[in-house]
This record gives structure tokens, C-alpha cells and sequence, in this order.
């Protein structure tokens, strides 16, 4: 899905993550990995999806390194789907947009909620920055241009604040 996008807009990470876990099926897929599955009769059965549809979104989900497929039986031989260190980065992105679905219905209306394991309380899944715990989705937190962005993205957020330092993370096993 990648080849989707438009030339000018690859560089973007938004783009470029929509192009790879933007499709409908691959977000379910990857739900249902958070729930614990892991074989392929079992994604099948859950979302009621063709064989060759969730053969095709499986194999992407691992070649872009999000499930790893591990044999568990020999004759006939047998694969599993197991959520990559990659993949479990994004169980909160998902987490937020089941969050963001269920305000908007009724509470009566929700078939699926999010609650803490230990004492049922439903939670209110929100993102906030990891220095200043702040929630980010106010006017307070801007895009602007990273180090590595071109003339037009630079063009596109000229007035925006520049990053104060270069932010280090881990680059996560693609």
C-alpha cells in the first residue's frame, strides 16, 4: 500500500505509517493479535474474512516486520502469527482509536471498552508527552519540520517553532 502514496507526501510519517497499517483488515488483524491470537483459523474465524484476503494482509504484516510467523507443527505444517516487538509498539495507537470510536456513542452503545485488568474500571485512553506528561492534542503541541524534511515541508511549517533538541529514540526492529 505503500505505492499508494503520493510522491511529495512519502516522506511524512503520518503517510507513510497510513501506507503500512491504514488498510481496514490490517488494524483488525492486528486487534485481534493484541486479544491474543495467533493462528490463521483464528483471525479467520473472528473477522470472517477470505482465506486468500488474510493470507495476503498476513504475509505484509510480517515482511513489514509487525508479526513474526513461527511453525508450531510439523505434518501438516502449521504457522503462527506472533506480534514483533514492532507490532506491540502499536497497540497504543489502537488502544486510542477504539478510545476515540466509543466517544462517540452512547455508553450503552459500545460493544467493546477499554478496562484496567485488575479492577474493571473503564479507562479514558488519552496521549500525553512523555517529558511533560501534558495531553497533546490541544493547541499547545505543533507539527514542524524535523531535521530531515524537504523544501516543501520545510515551506509548509516556516513560522513553527524548531525542535529545541534532536529527539533520541531506539530504532525499533523493522
Amino acid at each position: 500500500m505503500v505505492d499508494k502514496i503520493r510522491l511529495e507526501d512519502r516522506e511524512c510519517p503520518l503517510s507513510a505509517t497510513l501506507g503500512l497499517v491504514g488498510e481496514w483488515w490490517t488494524l483488525l488483524i492486528l486487534h485481534d493479535a493484541f486479544d491474543g491470537y495467533t493462528r490463521f483459523d483464528q483471525f479467520q474465524e473472528n473477522l470472517g474474512i477470505s482465506s486468500s484476503l488474510l493470507t495476503s494482509r498476513l504475509k505484509r504484516l510480517v515482511g513489514s516486520g509487525l508479526l513474526e510467523r513461527r511453525q508450531y507443527q510439523e505434518r501438516p505444517p502449521r504457522y503462527e502469527y506472533v506480534l514483533t516487538e514492532l507490532g506491540c509498539s502499536l497497540r497504543p495507537v489502537i488502544v486510542v482509536l477504539a478510545g476515540w470510536g466509543n466517544d462517540r456513542l452512547q455508553p450503552d452503545q459500545r460493544s467493546m471498552v477499554l478496562v484496567d485488568a485488575n479492577t474493571g474500571a473503564e479507562a479514558e485512553p488519552i496521549v500525553v508527552d512523555r517529558a511533560t506528561g501534558r495531553r497533546i492534542d490541544g493547541p499547545d503541541f505543533v507539527f514542524t519540520a524535523g531535521p530531515a524534511a524537504s523544501k516543501p515541508f520545510r515551506d509548509r511549517y516556516e513560522g513553527r517553532p524548531e525542535p529545541s533538541k534532536p529527539t533520541v529514540r531506539a530504532i525499533r526492529s523493522r
